[in-house]
């Protein structure tokens, strides 16, 4: 142990640490932080599209929603990854040959869609089936209700679950290294390659992404109690 952590300390190591931290910083800054944050709005479009088809009682969308979602449930998001970009790469769709950041975009963006309509779902279905009734009574239609009364309520429900799911998406950008995408792991595997210390590197990656994380946490609790103001206790 007191050998590991001379290691650790040695002027070499800090070296290491000093020169990698500007890189990895920029895969996070250039990267990271923007692939989290695209994938996760589409995938929110994509989420709200899908629970309302599911919820529509229309047999064709709702049918499509499931299969949507079960596809994206029942498969790795690194083979979804791969499918997007060497797969349909493949198939002649050049930009995706060349551009491995639009890629990772794509499955991403799927990945959280699938997940997070099953919490946008959940969360409308939660919403007492006397606001419908309200809301039709004084003549909205269901799209209006929806919108205007539904979807407010099923908001506060759902932040929680969607913020959890948003810290879980900056960790699994880190698999779009495998695709080539310069993020911030991808910038630890390449001073790896250089410095031969993995263990010193990679422990640099993961402190980042759990700073990362925790600001991330203390957002979500802020957010969550100035939501929490306007329920009645």
């Amino acid at each position: 142990m007191f050998q590991l952590s001379s290691t650790l300390l040695s002027p070499e190591s800090i070296e290491i640490l000093k020169n990698s931290f500007l890189p990895l910083l920029k895969g996070v800054l250039a990267y990271t932080i923007p692939l989290s944050l695209l994938s996760f709005f589409i995938g929110l479009v994509l989420a709200v599209t899908t629970a309302i088809f599911r919820i529509s009682g229309i047999k064709v969308l709702s049918g499509i929603a499931r299969v949507y979602v079960s596809i994206i449930r029942g498969t790795p998001l690194l083979v979804q990854l791969f499918i997007v970009f060497f797969g349909l790469g493949s198939l002649g769709i050049e930009f995706l040959k060349f551009d491995p950041f639009v890629g990772a975009l794509i499955a991403f963006s799927l990945n959280t869609g699938a997940y997070a309509s099953e919490t946008i779902r959940a969360s409308i279905l939660s919403i007492d089936k006397g606001q419908w009734e309200a809301s039709s009574s004084i003549g909205m239609s269901n799209f209006q209700s929806l919108r205007r009364v539904i979807l407010p309520q099923a908001t506060r429900v759902s932040i929680p679950p969607l913020s959890n799911s948003f810290i879980g998406l900056v960790k699994e950008t880190s698999l779009a290294s495998t695709i080539l995408v310069s993020e911030m792991f991808r910038k630890a595997q390449e001073i790896v390659a250089t410095t031969y210390e993995p263990l010193l590197v990679y422990t640099e990656a993961a402190v980042i992404y759990w700073v990362i994380c925790f600001i991330l946490s203390l957002v979500q609790d802020q957010i969550e109690i100035r939501l929490n103001r306007y329920v009645k206790t």
